[in-house]
């Protein structure tokens, strides 16, 4: 009884440190910001699909639709492409504003949003080096926005503008002594402005001087000095292999103590492999070399079939070897949610959660297929992955279309659901018989040791 007392303690002690991890103000903002911002996402990743797989003129279907029309018919894609993956920034800077007003009670979420977006331009250079046709030297063309800085690779500045000036903003607008008093029958949206009149004019005349600094210290703008000094650093830790397993590990774990994975990932891992996941996509539709094996499809593909841990692999596990028929109906119950890797109700029902014999395996599958699916594209078995599939998308199909439609990673698929299985299998029958012994327990309580 001593020990189970002290066990329980330090699964409390656990939860209540990954809880106030989970609640830190900046973490939950970006968690909830890249949640907002995932269906552009998704509508890219359709996109890509289409235009590049089906739409192709090289591919099947220029053998039966002229590939003129074909072209034509992907200039929508293309337009789409550019309404999503090509202001990525922008869209972040937006989502995280308004997710920070959230969090900080600030009622005025439009007000921040307008002076995230005008902040953000300010930081941004109003010009691009170009080639033109038959030119051996670029010349600089002033009066545009880079789509450097408003796709992924500006993702960054999106989330330091969208943190830092929103914070700024707030805290100037809640000071009295900085809002315009006016009387008398004023519309409230005028009364609106004018008690953020001085704040948004601090706030963005502030960062057009940091950026006329770093410009005159570093001579980069702040895009290429944040690239330089913290995201190039960061996205070789997080999205190599070693820092990405174990920051997906240490979420699972998370996850096996109550707390939602998501608490992690959406904040350290997401920012990078969503940036991974463009320049993917980006490559792809120009027929370029992918240069990432690791992004959010990946994760989703190879990490989540079933939902988080590939209890899929642990379902079919009870379903196959389980000699208990309590443990198989509630797999039953299981199954049409997992179906769309939605793993909440074998996870909490079963359950795993504070369940030391099925979280270890919570953790040690997810481990076992991300680096065979790392090495399995590193090798070329399989494509890389370069289409934002939506989460939900069932296993084996999620393989075949995030890789493009390479059959092969559906394959690799079901070998990894397969071992996956055998992984859950021994701590499943170590679950089975502390199941029992405990029932047992209760109804005989003199077999207490």
């Amino acid at each position: 009884m001593e020990k189970t007392n002290k066990k329980e303690q330090l699964f409390e002690r656990f939860g209540i440190i990954a809880t106030k991890l989970g609640n830190q103000i900046h973490m939950r903002t970006l968690r909830d910001a890249f949640a907002t911002f995932m269906p552009f996402m998704m509508l890219a990743g359709f996109v890509t699909l289409i235009n590049y797989v089906i739409l192709e003129p090289t591919g099947f279907m220029g053998k039966i639709v002229n590939p003129a029309t074909l072209m034509k018919i992907q200039e929508i894609g293309m337009s789409i492409a550019n309404g999503t993956l090509s202001i990525t920034t922008l869209l972040v800077v937006a989502a995280v504003s308004y997710h920070m007003c959230v969090s900080r009670n600030y009622t005025n979420h439009i007000a921040a949003v307008l002076v995230s977006i005008s902040t953000f331009i300010v930081l941004t250079p109003m010009k691009t080096m170009f080639t033109p046709e038959n030119a051996k030297k670029a010349i600089e063309v002033t009066g545009v926005i880079p789509g450097s800085h408003t796709g992924a690779s500006g993702m960054f500045v999106g989330i330091f503008v969208g943190l830092l000036a929103t914070e700024l903003f707030i805290k100037l607008s809640t000071n009295e002594k900085l809002q315009i008093k006016l009387s008398g029958n004023i519309p409230p949206a005028v009364l609106k402005s004018f008690n953020v009149l001085i704040p948004i004019m601090i706030t963005v005349t502030l960062f057009a001087i940091l950026s006329f600094g770093v410009n005159q210290l570093f001579n980069m703008d702040v895009n290429g000095l944040i690239t330089k000094a913290i995201t190039g650093p960061l996205s070789h830790v997080t999205t190599g292999l070693p820092g990405f397993v174990l920051i997906t590990s240490i979420a699972n774990l998370f996850f096996g103590f109550g707390i939602h994975q998501a608490v992690i990932s959406g904040s350290l891992l997401d920012p990078f492999l969503l940036q991974n996941m463009q320049e993917n996509m980006a490559a792809y539709a120009n027929h370029e070399q992918i240069p990432h094996i690791i992004n959010m499809a990946f994760k989703d593909t190879f990490a989540v079939m079933g939902g988080s841990g590939n209890t899929i692999a642990l379902l079919i596990a009870i379903f196959v070897f389980s000699r208990r028929k309590d443990y198989k109906d509630f797999a039953k119950l299981s199954v049409t949610p997992a179906l769309f890797n939605i793993s909440e109700p074998i996870i909490f029902g079963l359950p795993i959660v504070f369940n030391l014999s099925l979280i270890i395996p919570f953790v040690l599958a997810p481990i076992f297929s991300l680096v065979t699916a790392y090495f399995a594209t590193a090798a070329g078995l399989i494509n890389h992955v370069v289409v934002q599939i939506p989460w939900t998308t069932p296993p084996v199909i999620s393989g075949f279309l995030a890789t493009g439609g390479d059959w092969r990673a559906a394959v690799l698929q079901i070998i990894i659901i397969a071992v996956s299985v055998f992984i859950y299998l021994p701590f499943l029958r170590i679950d089975e018989h502390v199941t029992a012994k405990m029932a047992q327990t209760e109804t005989d309580p003199e077999t207490i040791n």
